[in-house]
């Protein structure tokens, strides 16, 4: 490889395969698993995790964009793909590729995608959309009646699959949740006695497949959980995850600075003695957040060590005054494992008021992903 500055993010596919396997006893015999890969698999390098999981024997995928699904067929993946962000005008043909699985959730959509079916002589396999109390995509219930005449017009598509989005899973126990669930059901009820046998029901993301039962679904679509992260911190000591994701650095350069003496912009990290300050190549540009301003912490040597000042576009600043015999070229580990300890991204979310899966996504393409495992 051509030498480059070391930050860098090791992806342990050991730990991927882990993760998996834990989901797939949790699914159960009866149920399929369609892996979310969307967001470049949450930040982890989609076609590598796709890989994994497909040799693991995954059934389906889910991304976000037709452009993702074009991506994964073009690293060779040959498991269906569920696009779960809908159908943009103008993207209908991009559909009639084996396996390409669409999600309709408005009846204008539809209509175009039969249309571009009808023209390329073919039957298209679709995902229908229930909002159930998410209030972002799907038909309402109540809608149903004058949808489902509409969607029995559409002769060139066919309804595969029924699925909705749960809003509050990860919080347990929640009422709202079974609503949810309840409206799901009554909808499938009415989609079947219109004539529709779809083959593939789902509603559980990764915190309904720990926490709830859902029988009657024979799908699940775990995101977060593959990738080591807890859907929230009411999962904590219930789930055996191993994260997949380790962010290291090393240190460019150390410093002493008096007593009194500022680090960084805006000064927001003053010495209470002679201090010792490492500066790292790693910034916000790179997705290590702004919001870690004396507040994050790394691992170096065994010890933890905390940011120092303001988090730089492409630097950032660490106190390791503590550190002993800390130097130049020591491996600094900012998310993940290293002697034994760890840094997850549930304590950044924590410390920065969002959630994992930002804290993966975050993380930007200039740092490279190096494939272990």
């Amino acid at each position: 490889m051509p030498v480059s500055r070391p930050t860098h993010v090791d992806i342990d596919l050991a730990a991927l395969r882990h993760n998996f396997r834990l989901v797939r006893h949790q699914a159960g015999a009866d149920r399929q698993v369609l892996a979310i890969v969307k967001a470049d698999a949450y930040g982890h390098g989609a076609r590598e995790v796709a890989r994994a999981l497909e040799a693991e024997g995954v059934d389906l995928f889910g991304v976000a964009l037709l452009e993702e699904a074009k991506d994964l067929r073009a690293a060779g993946i040959q498991a269906p793909i569920l696009i779960l962000g809908g159908i943009h005008p103008g993207q209908e043909v991009g559909f009639f590729r084996p396996g390409l699985i669409p999600c309709i959730f408005d009846l204008e959509t539809a209509r175009r995608l039969n249309a571009a079916a009808q023209a390329a002589g073919q039957i298209l396999d679709c995902h229908l959309k229930i909002d159930t109390g998410m209030g972002r995509v799907g038909f309402y219930n109540g809608e149903l009646d004058q949808v489902l005449p509409e969607l029995a017009k559409l002769r060139h598509l066919r309804i595969d699959g029924v699925m909705s989005h749960l809003a509050v899973a990860d919080e347990l126990p929640h009422p709202f949740t079974d609503e949810q669930l309840s409206r799901f059901r009554r909808a499938v009820a009415r989609i079947r006695a219109a004539g529709h046998a779809p083959r593939y029901l789902h509603i559980a993301n990764s915190a309904a497949l720990f926490a709830h039962d859902i029988p009657e679904c024979n799908l699940v679509r775990p995101g977060i959980v593959l990738y080591g992260a807890l859907p929230s911190a009411h999962f904590a000591g219930r789930l055996d995850l191993r994260p997949v994701m380790h962010w290291r650095t090393s240190i460019a350069m150390l410093k002493t600075l008096p007593t009194g003496s500022g680090v960084s912009y805006g000064r927001r990290f003053i010495a209470t003695r002679p201090t010792l300050i490492a500066t790292l190549p790693v910034g916000y540009a790179d997705g290590y957040n702004r919001g870690l301003t004396n507040r994050g912490e790394v691992l170096v040597r065994g010890c933890r060590a905390p940011v120092a000042g303001t988090v730089c576009m492409d630097w950032t600043m660490i106190d390791v005054t503590d550190v002993p015999g800390v130097q130049v070229g020591d491996e600094v580990t900012l998310l993940g494992e290293a002697d034994g300890q760890w840094i997850r991204a549930e304590d950044w979310a924590e410390k920065i008021g969002t959630i994992p899966y930002e804290v993966f996504c975050q993380v930007s393409k200039r740092v490279p992903r190096i494939i272990k495992g």
